[in-house]
């Protein structure tokens, strides 16, 4: 039997901006774009859609706009591999992402923490081979 993890739900507050930011900021690409009346489809990912990704979904209701920002509760949610970590720091910072912190060295990664459009916390990584 074969698995992987295919896609997580980050809810947001509007599709077409978290599109734009995510391809335009991130360089993701935009994977899915599928209206279904009342909702749609959106998938973005930092690969084709071999990799896990990402569900956009816009928050419905108060309950969720609630969320929007906060999936975590504060903590570091989100994790984005790289094999070139000063390439894509420069370029993510050329495009207005906005880092919490300076790059450091870690055991296990050169990493940095940035925020979403929205205050969700990543981490950018290039893990130690």
């Amino acid at each position: 039997m074969s698995r992987r993890l295919a896609l997580v739900t980050l809810v947001v507050a509007d599709y077409d901006e978290a599109i734009a930011w995510y391809t335009g900021k991130l360089g993701f690409h935009l994977i899915d774009d599928i209206d279904q009346g009342s909702k749609r489809w959106v998938v973005v990912g930092p690969t084709d859609g071999s990799a896990a990704a990402l569900l956009l979904a816009r928050a419905s209701n108060e309950e969720q706009q609630s969320r929007v920002g906060n999936q975590t509760g504060g903590r570091v949610g989100f994790f984005l591999n790289t094999d070139d970590f000063y390439r894509d720091h420069a370029a993510m910072t050329a495009r207005g992402v906005e880092f919490l912190e300076a790059p450091r060295e870690e055991p296990y990664a050169t990493v940095a923490v940035f925020r979403d459009l929205y205050g969700n916390t990543w981490d950018l990584l290039e893990p130690k081979q």
